[in-house]
């Protein structure tokens, strides 16, 4: 799971530390693509990995809908002959640092799977059932408007979800639910619960060859069980409060 990759003198999209973990530099994404095609991995959309093609592949994910999608990512992903998903947030396109109408459907023409990441980033397990419409079906018809075509895979702003995110998910007639639960998925995962791992800031190169393995993910699953007890105890406003606060004050790997 990537989201806004970082070029240079290109303000990112948002400032906040939050926000800014979850950026990585151009170079650094990159290498992560050259490492997989040399280690004879190749690149797949969601769509294209819940075939489980026989060779080894792992697939990529955007969320958010940046405007280096289509500027970075694509082409450093054509040059290697892989596909992704981008998730996009629709309130988010033509705002500046992400993609207009006119880009989502150029990435779309390239080749790369839409999917949707709600309307406003929400996170949708605080809404009640009326905003879950307005955050998963209302988007999904709209990107079909502007792409031309169906758009059937969705994921989770902030990895929140519960069983209702996940019955409107699947009313409104997407083939997937992508969360940011660590964990690898296989032929009897629930298509309404995938699992992603989210490629930081701080990720290094050894860890990236271990998630790209499945090696190492129990870690991962742990620090998210501290995590949902804190947003269970706090709520979702206060514990992000806390994380930015907490993280405005660790300095970060450049």
């Amino acid at each position: 799971m990537y989201h806004e990759l970082e070029l240079p003198a290109r303000s990112f999209c948002q400032s906040d530390p939050g926000y800014i973990r979850y950026v990585i530099s151009g170079a650094e994404f990159t290498f992560q693509m050259q490492w997989l095609h040399d280690a004879g991995w190749r690149g797949a959309s969601v769509g294209e990995a819940l075939n489980f093609p026989p060779s080894p592949s792992v697939a990529i994910t955007f969320d958010d809908g940046s405007e280096t999608d289509l500027l970075l990512a694509a082409p450093v992903l054509s040059q290697f002959g892989f596909t992704a998903t981008f998730y996009l947030t629709t309130s988010f396109l033509g705002r500046p640092g992400y993609l207009s109408k006119v880009q989502a459907r150029e990435l779309s023409a390239l080749g790369f799977e839409i999917g949707c990441h709600s309307r406003t980033h929400a996170y949708l397990s605080d809404l009640n059932d009326a905003a879950l419409e307005t955050e998963i079906r209302d988007p999904k018809r709209y990107l079909e408007d502007i792409l031309g075509h169906s758009v059937n895979h969705f994921s989770c702003p902030g990895g929140r979800y519960d069983l209702r995110v996940q019955a409107t998910v699947k009313s409104a007639g997407y083939r997937t639910l992508s969360t940011s639960r660590a964990h690898a998925n296989n032929i009897h995962t629930d298509l309404y619960e995938l699992g992603r791992i989210a490629i930081l800031r701080t990720t290094t190169p050894a860890s990236f060859k271990r998630i790209c393995r499945g090696q190492g993910l129990w870690r991962l699953r742990t620090m998210q069980h501290l995590s949902v007890t804190l947003k269970k105890s706090l709520g979702n406003d206060r514990y992000s409060a806390l994380q930015s606060w907490l993280l405005d004050h660790k300095p970060f790997k450049s």
